[in-house]
């Protein structure tokens, strides 16, 4: 299982990770506290669905939001960077997106995701469309969350 996968290496390599999730409701939380003893590294979360709440919870820069929209690359990095600094943790993950059905539009068709992590040094974040239900969207953007989140640890040295 990938989630247990991460955990190992963070508890290796004694790191923290703590998430900020939009479109995905909580579902990375959720896959990576199923890990027994996940309480080590993983320090919490914040469901951001709100531009409101990404602003205020997580310090996303309301001009940003208003030019590029929640749904874009520099959200979804001050989102994982917002809930680093908030939650104290070595590394953070963020992912935003249109799960749909509706609120897509030609240049943010519904699939959409951004998906962010970061830690003091480094960030990388990944542009997806994925495709299917509401529920799909939701798992495939949580697992390649996951995936995102053991590639960037382990280029940690």
């Amino acid at each position: 299982m990938l989630a247990s996968r991460v955990g190992q290496l963070l508890r290796q390599r004694n790191l923290t990770v703590s998430v900020a999730e939009s479109c995905t409701g909580g579902r990375l939380g959720d896959r990576i506290t199923d890990v027994p003893g996940s309480s080590d590294y993983f320090m919490g979360g914040v469901i951001s669905y709100s531009n409101a709440a990404k602003v205020n919870l997580l310090g996303v820069d309301s001009a940003v939001l208003a030019s590029k929209g929640a749904v874009s690359r520099p959200i979804a990095i001050q989102m994982a960077s917002g809930v680093r600094r908030r939650l104290k943790t070595a590394i953070g993950v963020g992912v935003t997106g249109i799960a749909g059905p509706a609120g897509g539009s030609r240049a943010k068709p519904v699939g959409l995701v951004f998906i962010a992590v970061c830690s003091d040094a480094n960030a990388t974040c990944a542009k997806k469309i994925f495709k299917g239900s509401r529920t799909s969207i939701k798992m495939q953007s949580t697992e390649e969350a996951v995936r995102m989140l053991q590639e960037f640890i382990l280029k940690i040295q």
